[in-house]
This record gives C-alpha cells, structure tokens and sequence, in this order.
C-alpha cells in the first residue's frame, strides 16, 4: 500500500475595476505578476483563506462573486481554486510579500503573465460560464 497522495491548496482573487481592469501584485520573491492568493491554513474555510490571503497580500477586502476555475499543478501537487471577486473595502498597501500593484488590460496579461497564471486570470474574465478545470507542470497546460 502507497502513502496518501498529499496535496497543498491555494486560492486566488481575480478582481476587476470599474475599467474591466484586472489587479495584479508583483511578487517580492520572484517579481512575477499574479493575482493576489496564497495557501489555505488547515483551520479556514475556503471563502475564509481567500478574503485573508487577497487582504494580506493587497490591502483589500473581497467578496467572492463566483469560482472561476481550479488548476493541478502536477508537478508540485498544487490545487489553486481561483474566484472572480469584488471589492468591499480597503486600499492598496504594499507588504513585505508584494512589491508593486498594476491594474493591466486584458490584452496585457498574455505579456505580464507566466501562461498558468494568464490562464487562470483569462479563464475568470470569460463570462458567467462553469468553472475551468486545468492541469499544467508548472510551466506549460497537460
């Protein structure tokens, strides 16, 4: 009998501005651009870990609008649930996590973007649809 497959679970916020504008942050760790998400803790519900990771990471708190899409990363063994959100309150403030903030058009993101984050972001922006279901290695969709 093998160990139990063991995997880590994030999720993420796709939030739009009045402009059809996506938020980004720039990761201070490795300077890519990404939606604001991180790691659920074991104690919090999903809607919990997402509002704390979106606030966390840029000041603002979120109301999920609906779940957009979840992505494997098969080589990690990441499961990222992501959610098209809306903003409640708050303001952008910089943290020792997140070293700037851009607000990009969807046309940018493909340039911005590694391809599994673009996706993720994309996929939330395509309309009132059933959410995507993907699994990528890391770098490219399988």
């Amino acid at each position: 009998m093998t160990e139990s497959a063991k995997h880590s679970v994030s999720v993420a916020g796709v939030i739009v501005n009045d402009e059809g504008q996506v938020l980004l942050i720039r990761r201070r760790d490795n300077g890519h651009w990404e939606p604001p998400g991180g790691v659920l803790e074991i104690d919090e519900t999903i809607a919990d870990g997402l509002q704390r990771e979106v606030f966390e990471e840029s000041g603002l708190s979120v109301e999920p609008i609906r779940l957009t899409g979840i992505y494997k990363n098969m080589k990690l063994g990441v499961l990222a649930l992501v959610f098209l959100c809306r903003i409640v309150s708050g303001k952008l403030a910089l943290n020792p996590e997140v070293s700037d903030f851009r607000w990009a058009r969807r046309s940018e993101i493909e340039n911005l973007m590694t391809a599994t984050f673009a996706r993720r972001v994309t996929d939330a922006l395509d309309g009132d649809r059933t959410a995507s279901v993907r699994s990528h290695n890391g770098r490219n969709f399988v």
